[in-house]
């Protein structure tokens, strides 16, 4: 059996979230690390942070996949006195690879936007276009009051706390969705036919736009909204290896928290 390579991962990783269904602004793929590297253990995250450094270190693991890509734009230095370049250099030291998977990996079928909207019960989900995009529609299986929907969502996601802009005395059907920040597509949604729109890091003036067209929105987090990729994608890479018949030991990220906190 032919040893598998960070590459090796890499490559599965393309397939599952082609990198053409990438914004222009965003910066997925390999971000630290030799493709050459033999890897026998991944770790996936939705952040790369020093806990998960620690874990790799402790768990002797080779490659690091997070959602959101630890380099965003082009930097002009590495300081290890900063958070950037310590985590940089606690990769590089102990020869542990990072890939991130973003954009591409929410407009990806099976990515975050299909998994948040089976996550929250969604049936007959389809793109906001003929294409791949970031926004999903889909309808659920009976109506409910907009306070009913939200405590629907943010029990099935397990979300700490829950922001609800209610938009009037209507019932939910059709619902748009978008998981991280994600209220651009509010009024895609409503022209599309949805009655709610679940997202993240919803803005005041995006609220009062979403009251004015009629449209209920659930502001349930980024972290909640984006979160259940983490398992689907171990779930995802434990069925591709198997199917490359390859032995590659996936471990997940169980101890994340959101930063923000209701108090």
């Amino acid at each position: 059996m032919k040893t598998p390579t960070v590459q090796t991962v890499c490559d599965a990783m393309n397939r599952i979230a082609p990198k053409y269904l990438a914004e222009e602004w965003d910066n997925p793929g390999l971000l630290v690390g030799d493709p050459h590297q033999a890897v026998s253990k991944i770790l996936i995250c939705l952040d790369l942070n020093d806990d998960m450094i620690q874990r790799a270190v402790a768990t002797k693991t080779q490659l690091i996949i997070t959602h959101h890509p630890m380099i965003f734009r082009a930097i002009k230095s590495i300081r290890t006195d900063l958070p950037l370049g310590q985590k940089i250099s606690g990769l590089i030291k102990n020869d542990i690879a990072c890939f991130a998977a973003h954009t591409n990996l929410d407009s990806a079928s099976g990515g975050v936007n299909d998994v948040l909207a089976k996550k929250i019960g969604l049936v007959d989900i389809k793109p906001f276009d003929e294409e791949l995009t970031l926004g999903r529609i889909g309808n659920l299986q009976r109506e409910m009051s907009a306070k009913e929907f939200a405590f629907h969502v943010k029990k099935l996601l397990k979300a700490d706390h829950i922001r609800l802009i209610n938009a009037g005395d209507f019932l939910i059907k059709r619902v748009g969705i978008c998981g991280g920040a994600g209220s651009e597509f509010i009024s895609k949604a409503k022209f599309l036919g949805a009655d709610a729109f679940v997202t993240g890091d919803v803005k005041y003036h995006e609220a009062q736009s979403a009251v004015e067209n009629k449209i209920h929105v659930v502001d349930a987090g980024h972290f909640a909204t984006e979160l259940p990729i983490v398992h689907a994608l171990a779930e995802r890479l434990k069925e591709e290896f198997k199917r490359l018949n390859i032995s590659i030991e996936v471990l997940e990220d169980t101890s994340a928290k959101d930063f923000f906190k209701i108090i």
